[in-house]
């Protein structure tokens, strides 16, 4: 009798082929890992992958713990979690659709087309993806990830995603079977179900279960139908406009949001989409980019989606900081920067990015350095011109793992640093910025038409990011170095016409996602120098990013 070693994965099929021409019948042991087999004599050994392919996929070993998707082999659950009633109903339901089921999606181009335009704006390319319910894998090819693994209970729907998108991985399972979740290698970058929640039986369990697939940076996105359109899907259906359906849960998106807090899930966006789900000649595009986004409108579309984060992962691994100071003509103030910054954390560096100044600004810098020598103080010279250009200038020298901007004219004081530092080190929020419209001002601290402007403002923005924003202009943000690195991998997205830099971060931080938490400030009066913003010229710019931002991020 001779024992053979499976060296590769490539071997183990091999083996198992000649395991089965050999019809062996006689199984010696079942062990976690290696189980040998007996074939005219000789005894192979088979690893659990090899058991995999040898039965069909019906084979689990007791550690319950197969990584199949890894080699694109089914995952069989007929002995994990059995099926309700229900969802027996569905899965025979998906097996009789599967073969039809492309031509449905094809009979529905536009509807489809807009919803994977959406999701690709919502996910970034190169991703490590999980798709929950994955059908026939268009819209995880779609999303074009780095590592694709979908999750279906239809075979048939699984044998039509192998066949068009062989570059993906596919398990086959209940994704309610916590067998099938626990088996799946994580964390992922993305965490899919696209109408999957209608078809749960426990929605609160199955989210609770994904919290092991999730990292700090995991965005959970579920897209559905609303409830209201719920009859005229059903005629819909009926007439043959629409695949036929089985009972669903109709939820709306307040009740999936709190399915997803009783699973330790926060949502940090919400979005609806498609009051035309149609092309009419080219009517349906213009009312879905310009009218379906509009407040109230937009609650009667189509879509809905919202994109969640594991609170249990939220918390970063931060222990230092970066305070970046830009400023120009700005000398009476240095000092008083580097003294009244406290000192909040254990590690903490702060880089002046000195304008060309007129007044002496960067000499001033270098007396500063060589007197608070206890401090990490750096000086950088901005090549360009523009608060924006001297911002992101510090970030791609700043070392800390938290990164802070604090404008130098200390109308938001730097004691109240210590309140955004612990906003974003205890998780509570991944992109924080100062708010100067909670509290009363002081006197004569900001004018009254920038008031006025920052106002309206506050509630345009706070429409189109979809998260409250009451002061987008207020210097002092903070958030997360690696978070900085990848809004940096979409610079030029949202334009490249920002002169502040605060709206690049904002709609960078509102494209990936990030929770976003505002620290009201007392805001002060200036003691030394001018403001270095005029209220019409640059007024007008934000009235041109508010259009760019509209059409980037609504107009998507």
């Amino acid at each position: 009798m001779a024992f053979c070693e499976r060296p590769s994965f490539e071997t183990g099929i091999e083996i198992s082929r000649r395991a089965i021409e050999a019809n062996a019948n006689e199984c010696l042991q079942v062990g976690p890992w290696n189980t040998p087999f007996r074939t005219s004599g000789t005894l192979v050994l088979l690893t659990e992958v090899d058991m995999m392919v040898l039965t069909g996929g019906n084979w689990r070993s007791p550690s319950s713990r197969m990584k199949s998707y890894a080699m694109n082999a089914p995952v069989n659950t007929t002995d994990g979690k059995p099926l309700s009633q229900r969802k027996v109903t569905l899965r025979a339901f998906s097996e009789r659709m599967a073969g039809e089921r492309h031509r449905w999606i094809e009979r529905n181009a536009y509807f489809y087309e807009d919803d994977r335009r959406y999701m690709r704006f919502l996910v970034q390319e190169g991703a490590r993806i999980l798709e929950l319910g994955c059908g026939i894998g268009d819209l995880l090819a779609a999303l074009k990830p780095s590592v694709g693994v979908g999750v279906d209970f239809s075979p048939a729907m699984l044998e039509q995603a192998r066949s068009r998108h062989p570059h993906l991985k596919f398990v086959l399972g209940d994704v309610e079977d916590p067998l099938v979740i626990q088996g799946l290698i994580g964390p992922f970058d993305y965490i899919v179900l696209s109408d999957t929640i209608g078809a749960l039986d426990d929605c609160e369990a199955t989210l609770a279960s994904l919290q092991h697939l999730c990292h700090r940076e995991t965005r959970l996105i579920i897209s559905y139908y609303s409830h209201l359109w719920e009859p005229i899907m059903t005629f819909g259906s009926w007439v043959g406009l629409r695949m036929p359906q089985v009972e669903q849960n109709f939820l709306p998106p307040i009740d999936i949001q709190n399915l997803l807090a009783l699973a330790d899930f926060e949502v940090v966006k919400r979005e609806w989409r498609q009051l035309l789900p149609r092309r009419l000649f080219g009517l349906g595009p213009i009312i879905n980019r310009y009218l379906g986004p509009l407040p109230l409108i937009r609650s009667l579309c189509l879509r809905h989606y919202l994109v969640a984060r594991s609170i249990a992962k939220s918390v970063p691994d931060a222990v230092s900081a970066t305070i970046v100071v830009p400023c120009r003509n700005e000398r009476g103030n240095v000092e008083a920067v580097v003294r009244r910054i406290p000192r909040f954390c254990e590690d903490q560096e702060i880089i002046f990015v000195e304008g060309h100044s007129k007044d002496r600004t960067l000499e001033e810098i270098q007396r500063v350095i060589a007197v608070y020598r206890d401090r990490d103080i750096k000086l950088l010279v901005q090549d360009g011109v523009g608060k924006a250009d001297a911002v992101f200038k510090g970030f791609a020298h700043a070392r800390g793992d938290i990164l802070m901007i604090l404008d130098a004219d200390l109308t938001m004081p730097p004691e109240q640093l210590p309140k955004f530092w612990k906003a974003l080190s205890s998780g509570k929020g991944e992109f924080i910025y100062g708010s100067r419209l909670v509290y009363p001002m002081e006197k004569d601290a900001m004018r009254f038409l920038n008031l006025i402007a920052n106002r309206i403002f506050s509630i345009l923005f706070t429409w189109l990011l979809n998260q409250r924003f009451t002061d987008t202009l207020c210097g002092t943000k903070i958030l997360m170095r690696t978070d900085y690195e990848r809004i940096q991998q979409n610079h030029g997205y949202f334009g490249d016409f920002d002169p502040f830099g605060d709206f690049e971060l904002i709609f960078g931080a509102s494209k990936l996602g990030l929770k976003v938490v505002e620290v009201p400030v007392r805001y002060a009066n200036r003691t030394y120098g001018e403001t270095q913003i005029s209220r019409f010229q640059h007024g007008l710019l934000l009235m041109r990013m508010v259009i760019f931002a509209y059409r980037k991020l609504k107009a998507v």
